[in-house]
């Protein structure tokens, strides 16, 4: 009899003890569970935001090409209107002149000559718009000439020397991107000018860790990474989204009075 009850006791011991350890076991699970639940929405709502970020980031980038290309737009027209169109209308105008009647030799010759002046001024001021927006050398004879002529034509200012070096071959037939990498060199090369105050500068290619890179440096003034200015500066977005387009990446060092080094990949 007491076999028996002592049994039963320890049944109920057994039993007792499964079930705190059921319980313990299911209050653990959940616990683990809800720790995974609530870590994981965690890190997902931290990847929304970085996307939310990234895709701000684009918009921004975006947003600085529009505006670069219609500021270019509004320069051109400027630039047809107030001396292509002008020096045209005066052409006109003297073209009428040579209907006149009883003109001596002297009025004709010089109604001429201001005709020829005036068609050779519109020739040459068309060629420099057409040079702005595609370099002659650059589509000739591809990206190095072209930028030897550019350096050539800040450094004939006198107020910069400009050293170019390149170690590697571009490939002429990638035009665009030859132009990308054309016009990010343009840029730098007037913001170290016009606010860098720089009187040397350093432009580099060659290969870095198995990729082309170019390597800019000026001893201009240099700026505040962290400043709000550089951060929204239209040239920089220009520049970075070039960049973006070329699948490249950049990289800026830089303080006050120590001029600038940007390093970029194509």
């Amino acid at each position: 009899m007491k076999n028996n009850i002592f049994l039963v006791f320890n049944l109920d011991e057994m039993n007792l003890a499964i079930g705190s350890v059921f319980v313990a076991f299911l209050l653990m699970s959940f616990i683990v569970i809800s720790f995974f639940y609530f870590s994981r929405k965690k890190i997902i709502q931290k990847e929304i935001e970085k996307k939310n970020l990234e895709i701000n980031h684009q918009k921004e980038l975006l947003r600085s090409v529009i505006l670069t290309q219609e500021e270019e737009r509004k320069r051109i027209a400027q630039d047809l209107h107030d001396d292509i169109s002008s020096k045209l209308n005066v052409v006109s105008l003297n073209t009428h002149l040579l209907n006149t009647p009883n003109l001596s030799e002297e009025e004709l010759l010089g109604i001429t000559n201001n005709i020829t002046d005036l068609t050779q001024k519109a020739l040459e001021s068309s060629r420099r718009i057409a040079h702005d927006l595609l370099p002659p050398v650059l589509e000739k004879f591809g990206l190095h000439a072209g930028i030897e002529e550019l350096v050539a034509e800040f450094n004939t200012s006198k107020s910069v020397h400009v050293i170019y070096k390149n170690e590697l071959r571009f490939n002429i037939n990638e035009i665009d991107k030859q132009l990308h990498i054309f016009r990010i060199l343009q840029e730098l090369l007037n913001n170290s000018v016009r606010h860098g105050k720089a009187s040397e500068i350093s432009i580099e290619f060659k290969t870095i860790n198995g990729k082309e890179t170019c390597v800019y440096i000026d001893n201009g003034i240099g700026f505040d990474l962290k400043s709000e200015d550089c951060q929204k500066g239209l040239g920089m977005k220009n520049i970075e989204s070039r960049i973006n387009f070329l699948n490249g990446t950049f990289s800026i060092e830089s303080n006050k009075n120590k001029g600038v080094q940007i390093n970029f990949t194509f």
